[in-house]
């Protein structure tokens, strides 16, 4: 269910898994000041207690160097499973070009896929591999994703808007496609 007809436009640098993974923990932290955040004081006690478990418990049974190798390996593999979840969802599709005018429907389906699969799927992503419900629904419960899927895709072949969905495979293979084509400046130039 490509959207075949829509353009491919080139992905602008995107931040680096490290900087995401950064981005996310300090996230948490201000969040905690916005009005999202119904108790606050146990939410950010619960942040800094898991910060000093993780942190106290590596030091407590490693040593300096190891806690710290344990920590880079850690965030290194978290990182990977962070682009293994996110890039699948937009890697490939359309990008909305400076000055174009699309309503907030078009604007999240036409610039996402979802990734079917089952269980499995719905586990490993976490979610979020409704990435068109993600986005349309934001503060929808993860559980109600795959039912406002439905939904969704029903009434994006009413508006004849086209509705990306494929495999976890397929999403991969998509990606890597639109990355390597991204990429071919860079090789010709060497």
């Amino acid at each position: 269910h490509h959207p075949a007809h829509t353009p491919i436009r080139k992905t602008p640098d995107q931040p680096s898994l490290e900087r995401i993974r950064t981005h996310l923990s300090f996230s948490s932290f201000k969040a905690l000041r916005g009005p999202a955040v119904k108790r606050p004081v146990l939410e950010g006690t619960l942040l800094i207690a898991h910060f000093a478990v993780y942190f106290g418990g590596l030091f407590t049974v490693l040593s300096p160097g190891k806690a710290l190798a344990f920590v880079a390996v850690h965030q290194g593999l978290f990182g990977i499973y962070l682009g293994s979840v996110f890039a699948p969802n937009h890697k490939g599709m359309p990008m909305i070009e400076e000055g174009e005018r699309l309503d907030f429907l078009r604007r999240q389906v036409l610039t996402s896929r979802n990734v079917t699969g089952g269980v499995f799927v719905d586990i490993f992503m976490g979610g979020l591999n409704h990435q068109i419900e993600h986005h349309l629904f934001p503060s929808m419960p993860t559980p109600a994703l795959g039912r406002a899927q439905v939904i969704t895709e029903r009434y994006c072949a009413e508006l004849g808007v086209p509705y990306c969905r494929t495999g976890l495979f397929a999403s991969y293979a998509t990606a890597l496609r639109h990355l390597r084509s991204v990429g071919e400046p860079l090789r010709e130039a060497r």
